[in-house]
């Protein structure tokens, strides 16, 4: 029996991979962890032009590849943009992460309509927006991977978190009916649903609702952006292929379903 290299099929040469949001937290731990793995990387970033020179240079001091995108891909022309950009620099796109995200947290009570509207517009049509826009070209090439970034508020909601966990949930939803469109064109639709992570989306909340949250987890720890990354880089490997539609947790056991 001839032995092939275990880790092969994890490894992501000649793969083009556009994630959003990718200057900082969970984003700049997938586009690094891809990167390593051998993918050309679109780093999109809104406003953050500092870290996403830093995550850039630090693909392109390693040897990888990389290319730099500004702009707010919950407006469809610029998420086409994007698309197009890395069409043109890299030549191809098979991977698709939707990482953009914010929060604006408040009791539903205090909660206004742009509080809700931005929240909607960044997290859930960034979404719809982005796999519109790449998957023309997915379909055309027969492979494809999209992987969503969620959230366990999509799947629990979480108080003070009416508009986020909405759309989170949204999120969750999409995935699964975009899933079932295109599996027939070997595209594959999966979602990360993300628990206490330690990013800076957690640095305004209080230190009590943080213990609180804490002691809920079985496993007792926050997580890593760079355990997402890890499983966001199986998934868009070629051993992830028989897996799609699915929302995958990754929260220390908080959202046991």
């Amino acid at each position: 029996m001839e032995m092939q290299n275990y880790n092969e099929g994890l490894f992501l040469n000649d793969h083009v991979a556009i994630i959003t949001g990718a200057s900082r937290g969970i984003g700049k731990a997938i586009a690094l962890e891809l990167a390593r793995r051998g993918a050309a990387i679109l780093i999109n970033y809104n406003q953050s032009e500092i870290d996403a020179k830093m995550v850039f240079d630090t693909i392109q001091d390693a040897g990888g590849k990389a290319i730099l995108f500004q702009g707010d891909v919950s407006k469809f022309q610029i998420a086409q943009k994007m698309v197009d950009t890395a069409i043109g620099a890299l030549g191809r796109i098979d991977i698709l992460v939707n990482n953009a995200g914010i929060t604006r947290d408040k009791l539903i009570l205090l909660m206004n309509e742009d509080d809700w509207d931005l929240v909607q517009s960044v997290n859930l049509k960034s979404t719809f927006n982005c796999s519109k826009a790449v998957i023309k070209y997915m379909i055309r090439k027969k492979y494809g991977r999209i992987i969503n970034i969620s959230s366990i508020s999509g799947q629990m909601g979480n108080p003070g978190q009416t508009n986020y966990s909405a759309s989170k949930a949204g999120q969750i939803g999409f995935t699964k009916a975009l899933a079932r469109e295109v599996a027939s064109r070997n595209i594959t639709v999966n979602a990360v649903a993300a628990g206490y992570i330690d990013t800076e989306i957690w640095s305004n909340v209080s230190q009590e609702i943080k213990n609180s949250m804490l002691s809920m987890i079985p496993l007792g720890r926050k997580g890593t952006p760079q355990e997402i990354a890890y499983l966001v880089a199986f998934l868009a490997s070629d051993q992830a292929s028989y897996i799609t539609g699915q929302i995958i947790g990754i929260d220390g056991g908080l959202a046991m379903m």
